[in-house]
């Protein structure tokens, strides 16, 4: 049995050589792609063609959740807001900033759900 940290030494030159090759024009998106960082969720490797981290959760893109008790948000895109509490509960979907850490005291108003 060989040891984990050999696979990952193994894969390296693999690795930098089609690095290397990227530049090159002949496999350039292939090596392009490669190369770049996967994003992270948590512990986790995510598509963000597809799919977005929202709080160490991966989520598609066009998942929908409830935002009280008659309005939907894209929790990819937006986030759910309450706005007042107790038996007249307001709430409001805000855009989510990208590259920010998005808070519903600071984001846009993308709508206000119907009571």
């Amino acid at each position: 049995m060989v040891p984990k940290i050999f696979g990952s030494v193994c894969t390296l030159p693999f690795l930098l050589i089609q690095c290397a090759m990227a530049g090159t024009g002949a496999h350039m998106n292939s090596g392009l792609l490669l190369c770049q960082p996967a994003p992270m969720c948590g512990h986790r490797m995510y598509n963000p063609l597809e799919q977005c981290c929202d709080d160490d959760t991966i989520l598609l893109l066009n998942r929908t959740r409830l935002c009280g008790p008659n309005c939907t948000f894209w929790p990819c895109l937006e986030l759910c807001c309450p706005e007042s509490f107790g038996p007249q509960r307001r709430f409001v979907v805000r855009l989510k900033i990208q590259g920010m850490k998005s808070r519903c005291h600071s984001s846009p108003i993308s709508r206000v759900c119907a009571r």
